[in-house]
């Protein structure tokens, strides 16, 4: 396990007081996050159907999966009671789930249920529905566990310190390894090889590269190509260390750089320069896309912008890093000492076939915020 047992105890403490706040006699957790956050419990599995049962007291926890990640729980987390269902033609878990919260003493009871959920497809929450039906009130709280992730504790700061290390070396190797006539899949190689070897995880969603046309693409998408003599290249990747995540992006201009590229750049930098100012503890989060939006406008780049310039990160699961809560204009979610945003800026000129882009990762201190990356807001060319 990442974490002492006393952290995860505390954190789950935290989280049975919400149930009590909320009139919840437990939590029934899809989001693997979740599981993770509150016990250590670390895998892929949840894309079939899985639970962890948490009582309101945070004590009595119980694993529902399946055969497969037995070990991994007993490995990686606290969990001691861990029930198994078996794949079967005509196989339900839900069911299970019912007579594990029977034994529980769960007839009746409030439930919290986490359906914002990769694990708990349509499919599986209707069964979960059907089977629970008459047996308990189901209460949606997909949100509980993850407002108290946002607030990062010690020792997830520093493994997120880690993860930002890592992905400056990941900049820096793409920037060596990057050129006229460069295949794109030999940068990426470079950049996450970088952030392996200096310890690091694959990060929840797949590294962002483009070149030419695809550099548009602000997308994972398949298919590599060699860059030509004059080109651009946009990555977008995350450190990633024990699952939690430093997020950067970047477009470089290969072989020969236009007087339109750099215009876009000095507004880019601009416009992060002031998202970074506007991030502050007590401040809503939307008025960082607020001062995006107000540089780009003016700029003329009102239809090549982002309608959203960021999110949270932390400690999240594939197939995405991105977290609660989002930056838009009019969030009024108020930023708070020892969260984590990845701020980005990004301008796509489809009608000429270019790409700007910046991005960073920032921790809201007590006084403001301090910009993860060690590496500085140059226009690159190679």
């Amino acid at each position: 396990m990442h974490f002492a047992s006393e952290e995860l105890a505390a954190r789950r403490k935290a989280a049975a007081g919400e149930l009590a706040g909320r009139g919840l006699d437990g939590l029934l957790m899809f989001r693997q996050e979740s599981m993770y956050y509150l016990t250590g419990y670390d895998t892929f599995g949840y894309v079939f159907f899985q639970c962890l049962y948490m009582d309101a007291d945070g004590e009595d926890l119980t694993l529902l999966t399946r055969t497969p990640d037995v070990r991994q729980a007993e490995h990686t987390s606290v969990v001691e009671d861990i029930r198994v269902w078996f794949d079967a033609e005509g196989a339900d878990p839900a069911v299970d789930l019912r007579e594990v919260l029977e034994e529980h003493g769960c007839r009746g009871k409030r439930l919290g249920i986490e359906t914002d959920a990769y694990g708990l497809t349509g499919y599986n929450l209707k069964r979960v529905e059907t089977a629970l039906d008459g047996f308990c009130e189901l209460v949606e709280a997909s949100d509980l566990v993850s407002r108290l992730r946002v607030i990062k504790s010690p020792a997830e700061i520093a493994y997120v310190r880690e993860a930002a290390r890592l992905a400056d070396l990941g900049l820096d190797r793409a920037v060596e390894v990057a050129a006229p006539g460069v295949f794109e899949g030999d940068i990426l190689a470079a950049l996450q090889g970088a952030i392996f070897e200096g310890g690091g995880d694959f990060p929840a969603n797949e590294v962002i590269i483009g070149s030419g046309p695809r550099a548009l693409l602000f997308r994972s998408a398949a298919g590599m190509r060699r860059m030509d003599p004059v080109d651009q290249l946009s990555l977008e990747w995350a450190g990633s260390y024990r699952h939690y995540h430093a997020a950067m992006m970047r477009t470089l201009v290969v072989g020969e750089a236009s007087d339109y590229q750099r215009h876009l750049f000095s507004a880019v930098r601009e416009a992060l320069e002031e998202m970074t100012e506007a991030l502050a503890p007590g401040r809503p989060v939307g008025e960082v896309d607020d001062a995006h939006r107000r540089v780009l406008d003016a700029a003329g780049l009102e239809e090549h912008r982002f309608a959203a310039c960021g999110y949270s990160l932390g400690t999240t699961f594939s197939p995405n890093w991105m977290d609660w809560p989002m930056l838009f204009s009019g969030n009024h979610v108020l930023a708070k000492p020892r969260m984590v945003f990845f701020l980005h800026c990004v301008v796509a000129d489809s009608g000429r076939g270019v790409a700007m882009s910046l991005g960073r990762t920032c921790l809201v201190t007590g006084a403001g915020r301090e910009v993860l990356s060690a590496r500085p807001l140059e226009f690159i060319v190679v």
